[in-house]
């Protein structure tokens, strides 16, 4: 996972931040996604609301995602921020990275 840091493909939004690295489909195995909310984001609460948010957005879009590993990075605002909103960022992130 270390390599979508260094080589992966990092579009932006106002509530997250995407990671994006394509990998071979010929694996057969289905891309993995990551949910991370750092120390800026707030404290323990709000961190692991706004990665549950970004998770069920994720899970609405129809993670995982064959042939790419994505992480998704909470911005600060991703906790209050309306389930419309979440979403429509999560889409436009995957669909600027290729994604969908």
């Amino acid at each position: 996972m270390e390599a979508i840091f260094t080589v992966g493909h990092r579009v932006g939004s106002p509530l997250a931040v995407a990671l994006i690295l394509k990998t071979p489909t010929e694996r057969g195995q289905p891309g993995r996604v990551a949910f991370v909310a750092g120390k800026r984001v707030g404290g323990a609460v709000v961190r692991n609301r706004s990665k549950r948010v970004l998770r069920e957005a994720a899970r609405r879009m129809g993670a995982p995602w064959q042939g790419a590993d994505v992480v998704l990075i909470a911005r600060r605002g991703t906790a209050d921020a309306p389930p419309a909103a979440i979403d429509n960022a999560v889409e436009s992130l995957l669909r600027r990275g290729g994604v969908r």
